[in-house]
C-alpha cells in the first residue's frame, strides 16, 4: 500500500521546485494617463499567454470585418470556390478596412445574426450583436474573443478560407482612405505580420497634414446604440499575428481620453503594442 505520509514531502518538494523554476507572470504595463487598455498574446507553440482584462468588452470597430469574412466563408463552405465579386468585396474590406463591402456583407448575412452565428461556432463568451443591428461596428466584444478568432482562423478553418483571410491581412495597407492604419502591430514589429485595426470617433477626418494619401475605408460608422460597453469615447483596436508562420497572436484594445489627437493616440498604442508583443 501507497503511503500518503511518505509521499507529502516529495510532493511538496517537487512543488516548490516547480515554483521557483516557473517562469515569472509579466507584470502588468503601465498605460499613459487617459488610456483604457486589454490585451492578449499567445505563442501558439509554447501556449504561453500575457493578459490583462482579456475579458473586458469593447465595441469592436472595425476589428468585427474578421468575423463578418469569417462567417460569410464559413456560410460558402469549405471547398467551394468565392465568387468573384465576392473575393472583390472582401479584398478592400479586410485589407483598407472598407465600410461599404462590411456593410454590404454584414445586411446579407443577416445583420447581428452574423456574430450569433460565429459565437455559437467558435465558442465566444464575450461577443454579442450590437443592440441596433445596423451598427456593425458597436458588436461588442473582448481581447480574449478576438484572440479565439484567430485561433479558429489559424487551427480550424478551411485551408483556403485560411489563406484568404491571413493572405489579406499580411497584405494590409498603410493607408485606409484618409486615415493612416500602420499604428500598433505594423509599427510595432519587425517580424512579418497579420494585422487587422480598428478605429472609431474620431471624426470625418484626420487634422489637416495627417491624412494618408490612397487605400479605400475609413473608421466604423457611428450613431446612437445602447450597450453596456463605452461607445463614445475614441478608440484604437490593432490586432493580428506575429512572425512568418503566425506564431504570435496579439490582440490590444484601447480607448481614449476624448481630447487626446489622434497621432498621440496612434503613438501610444504602438509603444504598448511594443510592451505587450516583448513581454
Amino acid at each position: 500500500m501507497i503511503s500518503f505520509r511518505k509521499l507529502a514531502p516529495a510532493l511538496a518538494a517537487a512543488t516548490m521546485a516547480a515554483a521557483l523554476f516557473a517562469p515569472p507572470a509579466a507584470a502588468a504595463i503601465d498605460l499613459p494617463p487617459g488610456m483604457t487598455a486589454a490585451y492578449l498574446t499567445i505563442d501558439r507553440a509554447s501556449g504561453k499567454k500575457v493578459a490583462q482584462d482579456e475579458h473586458v468588452r469593447f465595441r469592436s470597430a472595425s476589428v468585427v470585418k474578421v468575423l463578418i469574412a469569417l462567417d460569410y466563408l464559413e456560410t460558402l463552405g469549405a471547398g467551394n470556390p468565392i465568387p468573384p465579386a465576392d473575393a472583390a468585396l472582401m479584398q478592400p474590406m479586410l485589407r483598407s478596412s472598407a465600410n461599404d463591402p462590411a456593410s454590404e456583407l454584414w445586411v446579407r448575412g443577416g445583420s447581428g445574426a452574423v456574430v450569433d452565428r460565429m459565437v455559437a461556432k467558435l465558442g465566444l463568451t464575450d461577443t454579442a450583436p450590437p443592440a441596433d443591428p445596423g451598427m456593425w461596428g458597436f458588436t461588442s466584444t473582448s481581447a480574449a474573443d478576438i484572440a479565439r478568432t484567430y485561433e479558429y482562423i489559424l487551427d480550424s478553418a478551411d485551408a483556403g478560407h485560411r489563406e484568404f483571410i491571413m493572405g489579406h491581412l499580411r497584405a494590409s495597407t498603410k493607408c485606409s482612405d484618409v486615415w493612416d492604419q500602420s499604428w500598433g502591430i505594423p509599427s510595432a514589429v519587425t517580424d512579418p505580420w497579420a494585422v487587422k485595426q480598428g478605429w472609431s470617433a474620431w471624426g470625418e477626418a484626420p487634422p489637416s497634414g495627417e491624412e494618408c494619401a490612397g487605400g479605400r475605408g475609413g473608421t466604423s460608422p457611428e450613431g446612437p446604440s445602447t450597450s453596456d460597453v463605452d461607445l463614445t469615447s475614441p478608440l484604437m483596436h490593432t490586432s493580428g499575428t506575429v512572425g512568418g508562420n503566425d506564431e504570435k497572436i496579439v490582440v490590444v484594445l484601447t480607448l481614449q481620453a476624448k481630447d487626446t489627437p489622434f497621432r498621440e493616440s496612434a503613438n501610444r498604442i504602438t509603444e504598448l503594442t511594443k510592451a505587450v508583443v516583448s513581454s
